[in-house]
């Protein structure tokens, strides 16, 4: 990372807090835009609305875990006015700066290649994901205890999808005594779940044991929990998405049927922000110090 790096930091939620004291720490120039509710003492940070802002002199861009919406705007929970990347702001930066998002979709993505800057989507990485999972997890577990009136310990829980969450979660509600079930595709993944100690069956056979399940746990972010699989619940089990939008549940069938269904988007920022921003700064410095 080169000497009198500046940063603009494009809204964000509770986390980014975080993220700004960590890079500030570091000596890194931090522009702020979307955040004139809050104040911070470090010199290195730096309040701007939009307008005033030198895209010119900007070797990074930092923007929230979602990225923007389909018209460039983003989410700033700091301030009353409106944040947007666009296009004509991106042509204004170096060649060489770089925009860091959670996620992106097609809109920033599209800008991205058309002013020719590399994107890096934090949120794909494996580090950051396995460090969020922990947060993910707890806060499951918090809305599994909070959102039914029996014990984690002797429940049926089915976690589909045994990603680096899924893995985590399917751990941590197994060892409260949870008979835990995981629905996977790969031979590798069953190998694993196997080695854990737990129960295991492919995705495609969800119908088979769905019926038998007080938790149903999703992390895969396309619709799996289908009118068909909801037909076969019980009427007292509880889903908990933790799929981006739109998710892996078909939620107005889940709520015509009577089944809770709790689309639980972006859980560590609301439970442990500061360790989530925590996670996504400490890693961030790493990506800048090795010029990634």
């Amino acid at each position: 990372m080169k000497e009198n790096f500046k940063i603009l930091v494009m809204g964000g939620d509770n986390r980014y807090v975080e993220v700004i004291k960590k890079l500030a720490s570091s000596n890194i120039s931090v522009f702020l835009t979307g955040f004139n509710q809050l104040s911070f003492e470090d010199s290195h940070v730096n309040h701007c609305e939009i307008e005033e802002i030198d895209f010119s002199k900007m070797d990074a861009i930092l923007l929230p875990v979602a990225g923007t919406d389909l018209e460039g705007n983003i989410e700033a929970v700091y301030t009353d006015k409106t944040v947007k990347l666009s296009e004509e702001m991106l042509k204004k930066t170096p060649q060489h700066c770089v925009i860091y998002t959670g996620i992106a979709n097609d809109y920033l993505q599209n800008i991205a290649n058309t002013t020719n800057r590399k994107l890096v989507r934090l949120f794909t990485r494996d580090d950051i994901a396995i460090y969020n999972s922990i947060p993910t997890s707890e806060a499951t577990l918090q809305l599994a205890i909070e959102e039914t009136d029996v014990t984690i310990h002797g429940s049926n829980v089915i976690i589909l999808g045994f990603g680096r969450v899924g893995l985590t979660i399917a751990r941590n509600f197994a060892s409260l005594g949870a008979n835990v079930t995981v629905s996977a595709r790969k031979p590798e993944h069953f190998a694993r779940i196997s080695e854990m100690g737990l129960k295991s069956i492919p995705t495609d056979n969800l119908n088979k044991i769905i019926s038998q399940m007080d938790i149903c746990i999703n992390t895969i972010p396309y619709q799996i929990i289908d009118s068909e699989v909801i037909d076969k619940m019980k009427s007292s089990s509880l889903i908990i998405d933790l799929a981006s939008k739109p998710g892996g549940t078909d939620f107005e069938y889940a709520s015509q049927q009577g089944i809770k269904a709790i689309h639980a988007l972006g859980l560590p920022g609301k439970t442990a922000p500061k360790t989530a921003g925590e996670i996504i700064g400490t890693v961030l410095l790493e990506i800048l110090e090795n010029n990634e």
